[in-house]
């Protein structure tokens, strides 16, 4: 199954294709690779491109400016009350501040923590520039947002800024996610909510190695026991080629059973809609696990 937003309006695939995609964020529109579209796109011509991502043989890669102011904004509309601003740029490696997809999970994020008529505690782990904090806090909870990266903390702090979050709603770490966990079983504390994006490959503050197929699962079970046995949920989600939805679902179900916990489980593909065609593009994986009430 693949899971996919409608009402994104500030962002669309327009077209893709032979390993890259065109994308319009606002009035913005970049043309970026994708190693999942292997297909031929349907007319990549009739797009007037502001910036281009050139990806090399080498590894990485580097930005073709054409018409693209060095910041901009868009949002997403959780619903008509909590809308979600992003300050995006051209970063490195073809990133723009935003993975779009992850809609779908800030929709649930978003419902599961409104619909609670308490306050939520909310932890999110790999954080980035924190769409997943946004989501969560704009429904009312408190949440805890960890990254190794200052910048990317820098950034997620402005994102929060422009969508209207008073600053007692989130509590700002710059740490290695594994040590912080650590800490936080130490000192017994518990979260409704847990939400984890690992990256693939990656380095902690003080040159921590992170590899995501030899590190998820130990990770997963010790993040677990951080987790309210009761009217919680956990968000794991991937874009690893190799990490399927069925194989994070068992990851998590296999940890919440060791942690005695009794809940539910779905994992399935997120995408995005194509506009020129009517597919949708697959980008990464999730896994949610919901305990019982």
């Amino acid at each position: 199954m693949i899971k996919y937003v409608k009402n994104f309006k500030d962002y669309e695939v327009l077209d893709c294709g032979d390993n890259e995609k065109i994308e319009r964020f606002g009035e913005y529109i970049l043309r970026r690779p994708d190693p999942q579209a292997i297909w031929h796109p349907e007319n990549f011509k009739k797009y007037k491109v502001n910036a281009i991502y050139h990806r090399s043989s080498k590894g990485g890669g580097n930005w073709e400016f054409i018409d693209l102011p060095k910041t901009w904004k868009i949002s997403y509309n959780l619903n008509e009350d909590a809308k979600m601003v992003f300050n995006l740029k051209p970063f490195t490696f073809k990133h723009t501040g935003i993975f779009p997809e992850q809609a779908v999970n800030w929709n649930f994020i978003y419902d599961f923590c409104k619909k609670n008529d308490r306050e939520l505690k909310v932890l999110n782990l790999f954080a980035y520039t924190g769409g997943a904090t946004l989501a969560a806090a704009l429904a009312g909870a408190k949440v805890t947002h960890v990254d190794a990266s200052k910048g990317m903390l820098t950034w997620a702090k402005e994102n929060a800024d422009s969508s209207g979050l008073a600053s007692d709603r989130i509590r700002w770490i710059v740490d290695d996610c594994k040590k912080f966990v650590e800490r936080e079983i130490r000192r017994g504390n518990v979260y409704d909510g847990i939400i984890m994006d690992p990256p693939s490959y990656g380095r902690g503050p003080n040159g921590e190695v992170w590899k995501l197929e030899d590190s998820i699962y130990d990770f997963v079970e010790l993040t677990i026991k951080l987790l309210a046995d009761k009217n919680s949920f956990l968000v794991l989600n991937s874009y690893t080629t190799g990490l399927q939805a069925s194989v994070m679902d068992y990851i998590v179900n296999n940890a919440a059973k060791l942690n005695n916990l009794k809940g539910t489980s779905e994992s399935y593909e997120i995408g995005l809609l194509v506009k020129s065609t009517g597919n949708i593009l697959p980008e990464g994986a999730t896994t949610i696990y919901k305990t019982q009430n």
